[in-house]
């Protein structure tokens, strides 16, 4: 029996996370170690209860609606894991999540395990991009596929994993999976490209791949965020670059054509200064020192 000031649990998602009606009538989604142990539907907890570490409630309508319909198509305790693991991302990364990941990630979870119960692992074509570009993020998918794996007794691959550094992405940065997944394909698209006109293979953890790939993220989120930049000396670039240039401008146009944005010159410019690295790195045609490009843009 209730005294009007406690949670009224209306479901249990699992020994450390309930769904709970507040005194005001609303609800809301509580997390603590043992908060779920021996309770159901109807149980009450104290307002001051001990156990309550963080809760949570869906500000937007839109959301809270899906959220309650998850209740009824996918295992609660998927949605018990999931609020373990976005936990996890809050606390971790001390940064503000998009709520959108209380639907969205259960969602994933629940459909990633279907498939692997069933034989049906997704190669992960842009893992090892992932990796590197959002390493924070794979570091905290790492750590939800363990719970994951204790909680429901699976193997979760690596190529899972990425994809869970995604949703963690996207929750992170406000910026949908679909379009984290469209921007980490064109660097791969570009780094391809780059490979086969420059004829060489950059391998695959150097530093020189990590740093190809980092500045092509910055780009592309430049680009994304509509924020320019000003090359200095961009004319001795086209002049004195002119090779490495010209397979900037169709770095350009790749970009510009996936997007759908427009990319200035500025920043083909900076893409030049990287390629001309790469080619003194594999002993190109460019004469120049390293050295000599700095000095050059110096003048």
């Amino acid at each position: 029996m209730t005294d009007g000031n406690d949670y009224v649990i209306v479901r249990v998602l699992n020994h450390n996370v309930v769904w709970v009606k507040e005194p005001a009538g609303s609800e809301i989604v509580l997390l603590g170690k043992g908060i779920g142990f021996r309770q159901k539907a109807g149980n009450t907890i104290s307002l001051s209860d001990p156990r309550i570490e963080k809760k949570f409630r869906l500000e937007d309508e839109t959301h809270a609606k899906k959220y309650r319909n998850l209740m009824n198509h996918i295992d609660q305790a998927v949605i018990g894991i999931s609020e373990e693991i976005i936990a996890l991302i809050s606390q971790e990364l001390k940064a503000e999540i998009n709520e959108h990941i209380h639907v969205a990630l259960p969602e994933h979870i629940q459909f990633a395990m279907d498939r692997l119960r069933n034989g049906l692992e997704i190669t992960n074509p842009f893992l090892f991009l992932i990796k590197v570009l959002y390493s924070k993020e794979f570091s905290l998918a790492k750590k939800a596929a363990e719970l994951i794996s204790r909680a429901f007794d699976i193997v979760i691959p690596e190529s899972e994993m990425g994809f869970l550094a995604l949703h963690i992405h996207s929750a992170i940065s406000n910026y949908p999976v679909s379009k984290t997944v469209q921007l980490t394909s064109v660097i791969y698209e570009i780094v391809d490209k780059i490979e086969k006109e420059m004829a060489v293979e950059i391998q695959k953890g150097s530093m020189e791949y990590i740093r190809l790939i980092m500045h092509l993220r910055f780009v592309l989120e430049r680009i994304r965020q509509q924020k320019t930049i000003q090359h200095p000396f961009l004319d001795h670039i086209k002049t004195d670059l002119h090779h490495e240039f010209r397979i900037a401008k169709g770095i350009g146009e790749l970009i510009s054509e996936r997007l759908n944005v427009s990319v200035i010159e500025d920043e083909l410019g900076y893409i030049a200064m990287h390629l001309y690295r790469l080619n003194e790195l594999k002993g190109g045609h460019v004469e120049r020192s390293e050295q000599d490009v700095e000095k050059m843009v110096e003048e």
